[in-house]
């Protein structure tokens, strides 16, 4: 039993559920734990705090985000105007984030864990005043926010921990340790199912990241020799998504992806969970650090050859749907994971 801790996680948003789901992880072993977000999830994830700053989304937002791929690792404003923007913005919400601090007494944790490794102000005030109380800081990357934004180089000189869940973090920044990221599998039911004709699901967040053009080539290439099913899901509430996954007998995750897209993430987990197959693309390196690999493993090249083997021999999708839930609960369960974060914590002196 560990002592009792007070762990306050902080994120941009609850991106793709995770930062809850490492919230739910703590407290599943009596830890009190939060989660604080600058602005509200677009998707129907849950939700602790949320200081619900307006979020800019539009197709402008994203040209800007997308022009900052591969630069440097550490951060470091664009230029005379993106400075001035964040600089504007923290003034301008001053005010609302600090009620946020006061109301909800968030000076009173043990441990501080900056998911996405931002602060809730852009020039990290509250990171440098946790600091100067001598509470533990940890940095956790969970996506693009270290392939597109790079690390602050501030943020970095005050971190106890930098953590990362995701395998290519490891090549773009030395001091980062890789943690496999949390999982509530009792959530989601085992269901092995094989349907008379093969219905295969993508359910893409980003078509650029998931490399979904590249596949949509590759599917409607192979209708012209196979008789199958393929559904593409997009901007659908997600208990909709979940319910089509669980009537599918295999899901294609992320093949031919930019931005890093190989591996595998939360919608690879919540597939394998539920008993569904999955195929996406690794790179060399990453696929020898898996052990016991669950997925069904491919690039755009091979993808055609793959399916065409699939759809002739269903019957082979059983072993998959069986290791890949095995795999899920000995590797990204609750159980395992805390394991793992709290022997860091020790490492790190942080407990």
């Amino acid at each position: 039993m560990y002592k009792p801790l007070k762990i306050l996680h902080i994120a941009p948003q609850n991106f793709a559920g995770m930062p809850m789901d490492f919230v739910n992880m703590h407290k599943n072993i009596g830890i009190d734990a939060r989660l604080i977000t600058i602005y509200k999830n677009t998707l129907d994830f849950e939700e602790d705090i949320s200081i619900n700053l307006p979020i800019n989304t539009g197709k402008l937002a994203k040209k800007w985000r997308d022009s900052k791929i591969d630069e440097l690792k550490f951060y470091k404003p664009k230029n005379f105007l993106e400075a001035t923007y964040f600089k504007f913005r923290d003034f301008k919400n001053r005010s609302k984030i600090t009620s946020y601090i006061d109301n909800y007494e968030l000076l009173d944790y043990d441990i501080y864990h900056f998911d996405g490794g931002m602060d809730l102000f852009r020039d990290l005030r509250f990171a440098k005043e946790l600091k100067k109380r001598g509470k533990k800081i940890v940095c956790c990357y969970f996506g693009s926010d270290l392939r597109t934004r790079g690390i602050f180089k501030e943020f970095d000189d005050i971190s106890d921990l930098n953590l990362t869940v995701e395998y290519d973090h490891l090549n773009l920044y030395k001091d980062l340790n890789y943690l496999y990221f949390p999982f509530d599998i009792n959530n989601y039911p085992y269901l092995y199912k094989l349907n008379s004709k093969i219905k295969i699901i993508h359910s893409p967040t980003n078509r650029k990241f998931k490399g979904t053009n590249k596949i949509l080539n590759v599917i409607e290439e192979l209708k012209k020799e196979k008789d199958f099913e393929f559904l593409l899901i997009e901007n659908t509430e997600r208990e909709k998504v979940l319910r089509l996954k669980r009537g599918c007998n295999l899901a294609i995750d992320q093949i031919g992806g930019e931005m890093g897209g190989t591996g595998y993430g939360k919608n690879s987990i919540e597939n394998l969970s539920m008993g569904l197959p999955t195929m996406t693309e690794f790179t060399e390196d990453y696929l020898k650090s898996i052990p016991e690999n669950p997925f069904i493993t491919c690039n755009i090249n091979t993808l055609k050859e793959s399916l065409i083997k699939i759809i002739e021999n269903p019957e082979i999708l059983r072993s998959y749907s069986e290791n890949g839930r095995k795999w899920v609960e000995k590797y990204h369960s609750f159980e395992s994971v805390n394991t793992k974060l709290m022997d860091l914590y020790k490492i790190k002196g942080i407990i």
